[in-house]
């Protein structure tokens, strides 16, 4: 397989070919081969013509054959290629762009406007609505607190917004006693006080793990029971972060028609965790983002797509919303839906401010 994809390694009639081959597996689903080519070609190639420029692709990694039939379909890098170089992104019609507006409005109270954002994503494109929550609206840690209630067993009270008051109960390694937990407290909470939830969470997991050999006994100790107090709590935030719609549009596709496939894409979705993981990349790159395939780094999205766009007030980016779909979807009209979505939902949530 050559090492690299570039277009600019391919011939205008490669390049034309493979256009039409992408097009033609997007519409209709099933494996293009020569002979559909050479029918709707301009070229007035032979088929064997064809079947040579598709060996070559196929060379390039940007088909396969998924069967022992001469058929040929984009590979994931075939679709990056396809998107990034080839595709044509078509504008709404007037009926979509007053559909959105509408759904968009600003008289919606907060949670209506995220919870119709997120459907509306999935009725318009028939696949998959997520809207990633704003930062602005999601818990902010106040005050840690660590009280003794046995040998090895520790209250941690959580003081979030201000307001709410979370408990939970951790087991420890060693016995500690009220000093030690107060310490334990004052460290965190010089760190971490009025950070988001999420911030503090992947912090302590990731960040503080390489401080363990450099700071003393103590702090040692802070790390390690901020973590059990955290990692305990997990899944509990993703799904206050996410609002997913219409996962039962991509039971009718056939490339995810797959059992075993599509219960663990439903278990993805049902946990949050991995999909909130996805747009939180999003949201540290530069505007629109698609995800295809592999590309997402999650095994069970391989044959499907994300495509994604921040959505912000006043230049502040407050989160992501996308579509979740398979990786043969129609990208020139759910790239430009997410677009204008990200950006009317800016516009609604200006308004309210």
């Amino acid at each position: 397989m050559a090492s690299a994809t570039d277009s600019s390694q391919l011939s205008e009639r490669s390049l034309y070919l493979f256009k039409a081959l992408v097009e033609h597996f997007i519409n209709d689903g099933a494996p293009v081969g020569s002979r559909t080519l050479s029918k709707d070609s301009d070229l007035n190639l032979s088929p064997a013509s064809i079947r040579n420029v598709m060996a070559d692709l196929e060379d390039f990694g940007l088909l396969h054959s998924p069967h022992t039939s001469a058929g040929r379909v984009p590979t994931a890098k075939g679709y990056r290629m396809f998107v990034d170089k080839l595709l044509r992104v078509n504008d709404l019609n007037s009926a979509e762009v007053e559909k959105i507006a509408r759904e968009m409005a600003p008289e919606n109270d907060y949670s209506s406007l995220m919870q119709r954002t997120s459907s509306m994503l999935s009725d318009i494109t028939q696949l998959a609505g997520v809207v990633m929550l704003p930062r602005s609206s999601q818990s902010k840690l106040q005050h840690i607190e660590f009280v003794s209630l046995s040998a090895n067993r520790v209250l941690v009270i959580l003081v979030v917004n201000d307001r709410e008051v979370q408990n939970r109960i951790i087991n420890t390694d060693k016995n500690y006693s009220s000093s030690e937990l107060q310490k334990i407290s004052n460290y965190l909470n010089e760190i971490f006080a009025g950070k988001d939830l999420k911030v503090v969470r992947a912090s302590i997991l990731d960040e503080l793990e390489k401080m363990k050999e450099e700071v003393n006994q103590s702090m040692q100790s802070a790390i390690e029971m901020a973590q059990t107090a955290f990692t305990n709590d997990d899944t509990k935030s993703h799904g206050d972060d996410l609002l997913l719609s219409g996962q039962t549009n991509l039971m009718d596709l056939a490339e995810l028609s797959d059992v075993e496939k599509l219960k663990k894409l439903f278990e993805t979705f049902n946990q949050k965790r991995d999909i909130l993981h996805l747009l939180e990349q999003a949201i540290n790159a530069d505007g629109m983002q698609i995800f295809i395939g592999e590309e997402s780094g999650y095994d069970v999205l391989d044959n499907c797509s994300v495509v994604t766009s921040p959505y912000e007030v006043d230049g502040e980016i407050l989160g992501v919303l996308g579509v979740i779909g398979p990786t043969r979807m129609h990208y020139e009209r759910v790239i430009p839906i997410v677009d204008i979505t990200a950006k009317m939902l800016g516009v609604a949530l200006n308004s309210k401010n």
